[in-house]
């Protein structure tokens, strides 16, 4: 049997290796982890002593197809040319960072047009990502656009905006997509059954192409269907209901991250509900 990826955001806090280890003990087999303050613009640069110590945490853990998520103040698809420059350089930090700990993946949000338009918004965002071509080319992180709630000017919640941004950088920049089941739900794609499931993801082939799903934050909302608010809930414990995580664990074998809102004793007891639907399949 395949090793199942299921696992959570965990905490990096006494560096980015601990995150490693909290993992461990919740029974992840991979975490999604911020490798600088999540809210500052200045980011840290990893040392060669956190590199030993990252190696051996993944050497005792075991963990595997990490992800990494870029802080909560880019925007690369900033009117604001200021605000676009601090992005594009933090942006180049969390690829340097993922780079020197050989991290697969990292996720961003794509951008938000504020005053300017959806479609310049998008343009904007192309730009960015074809800045970072040589950059991205000297590792082997791949960057996954992640699906957004739609709350205010956000793009990205439409299967379309992630297409159109893809098809303007592939073969350029390793790309793909992180479906955030709370955000595409209150989006409005109805993942509450197995129908609804298969249409989204027949529409996710038809605007992108399944072969750039790369892995899921696996999420239940609080808020409603096609709310356009982004409320993360435990499993089970939203909108969302059971059944559509117990489709999502035995027809997808992409990396799961948890975000769910209440901590490791919380994630342990979701990671072996969702092994266990995993598990149920084979």
């Amino acid at each position: 049997m395949n090793k199942i990826l299921i696992g959570a955001h965990t905490s990096a806090a006494g560096g980015a290796h601990m995150a490693l280890y909290q993992g461990k003990e919740i029974g992840a087999t991979t975490i999604q982890l911020f490798t600088s303050n999540q809210k500052q613009w200045a980011g840290r640069t990893i040392t060669s002593e956190e590199i030993v110590l990252w190696e051996k945490a993944l050497s005792e853990t075991g963990i595997t197809d990490v992800m990494s998520h870029d802080s909560y103040l880019i925007n690369l698809g900033a009117p604001d040319l200021e605000i676009l420059a601090k992005s594009r350089k933090a942006f180049q930090g969390e690829i340097e960072r993922c780079h020197a700990l050989k991290i697969p993946y990292l996720n961003f949000h794509p951008g938000a047009y504020t005053t300017s338009s959806l479609e310049q918004c998008l343009e904007t965002i192309v730009q960015s990502l074809l800045e970072v071509e040589e950059l991205v080319q000297e590792g082997k992180t791949k960057l996954l656009l992640e699906t957004t709630a739609g709350q205010g000017t956000s793009v990205g919640h439409k299967f379309e905006h992630l297409g159109f941004i893809i098809e303007r950088v592939k073969g350029k920049i390793p790309i793909g997509v992180c479906i955030d089941t709370c955000h595409i739900f209150v989006a409005g794609y109805d993942i509450r059954t197995e129908q609804g499931w298969r249409t989204t993801l027949k529409e996710f082939d038809e605007k992108i192409g399944l072969n750039y799903l790369m892995a899921f934050h696996v999420n239940d909302s609080a808020k409603d269907f096609a709310s356009r608010v982004d409320r993360h809930a435990d499993i089970g414990q939203g909108k969302i209901g059971l059944e559509s995580f117990r489709f999502l664990m035995q027809n997808t074998d992409v990396p799961k991250y948890l975000e769910t809102p209440n901590g490791p004793p919380i994630w342990k007891n979701e990671i072996a509900t969702l092994r266990k639907y995993a598990e149920e399949k084979n």
